[in-house]
């Protein structure tokens, strides 16, 4: 399917891709292109890229509208993961869906439910120590989660297939890549855990370089949502993320380090007018 397909027209949803030959393709960097995916929906275009590289296999998403592009990057046992979270928003009732996070290696994806003036949406967001945030926005649809649920059935095409292109080491019987009973790394808005670091030296002093971050979809998107914002200081980064749930609005601050694994999450309390940390307080 062509990169800009039209013709899906509004609420209207297209998909396309397909499997290399031979298994796929020699992209830039010596990366493998082992399953391509393509999936129109409303105004917005989706890429789905499943690859392999010499450090391992991912899912590259992609999310293309007129004006922006954004790009998230999940590892390939995380891919079974999002599609127990698309079921979970999918099944569950919005006025009982939690926010989510899921912990894959070193990087940190946010789950979020949002509305706007074109409707419902799913905000995922990825956090990790060697890139900015980024994030994508997945509509729900005008009648139901047709678009939730059109993401959801690309994700397990993608999953079936690189099930049959080869089988995940250490699971020498498993026909299809899915996640145990519980990952410890997945966890509600409110919980926290632990993130892998690489190590390395810290900087011979402090700098700290303040930013708004360069993936945020259109300011319409995140209505809201507020508006993210990041700290760099030495080998750390702080993620500050304005949101709202069933519970009141809070203030998300998410640390990301080298050297310290441990990911605090603070929650702003507007009923209180405090500040709260998140692993503390709930667990």
């Amino acid at each position: 399917m062509d990169g800009g397909g039209g013709g899906g027209g509004a609420g209207g949803v297209m998909v396309g891709g397909g499997v290399g030959p031979g298994g796929g393709g020699v992209g830039g960097g010596g990366d493998v292109e082992l399953v391509s995916k393509t999936l129109q929906f409303e105004h917005k275009l989706f890429y789905f890229d499943l690859k392999e590289n010499p450090r391992g296999r991912y899912l590259k998403i992609s999310e293309k509208t007129s004006a922006t592009r954004s790009t998230i990057i999940v590892p390939v046992d995380g891919v079974a993961w999002f599609l127990d979270l698309f079921d979970y928003y999918i099944r569950t009732d919005e006025r009982d869906a939690f926010s989510k996070e899921l912990r894959l290696q070193t990087k940190v994806f946010y789950f979020d439910i949002g509305e706007n003036k074109r409707g419902r949406f799913l905000k995922v967001s990825e956090a990790s120590v060697n890139r900015n945030r980024s994030t994508i926005i997945v509509p729900a649809g005008s009648s139901g989660e047709e678009g939730w649920e059109a993401f959801r059935n690309v994700l397990l095409e993608i999953n079936n297939e690189a099930s049959r292109l080869y089988v995940l080491p250490n699971h020498p019987n498993q026909q299809h890549m899915e996640p145990p009973e519980r990952l410890p790394g997945l966890s509600d808005d409110v919980g926290a855990g632990f993130i892998a670091g690489h190590g390395g030296q810290s900087a011979s002093g402090p700098e700290v370089d303040v930013e708004r971050l360069v993936d945020l979809p259109p300011q319409e998107e995140i209505s809201g949502m507020g508006m993210s914002k990041v700290i760099r200081a030495d080998q750390k980064r702080f993620f500050f993320d304005l949101g709202s749930n069933n519970r009141g609005h809070y203030l998300r601050i998410s640390e990301v380090s080298c050297h310290c694994s441990l990911h605090n999450l603070w929650r702003f309390c507007s009923l209180t007018r405090l500040m709260h940390c998140s692993y503390c307080l709930y667990l």
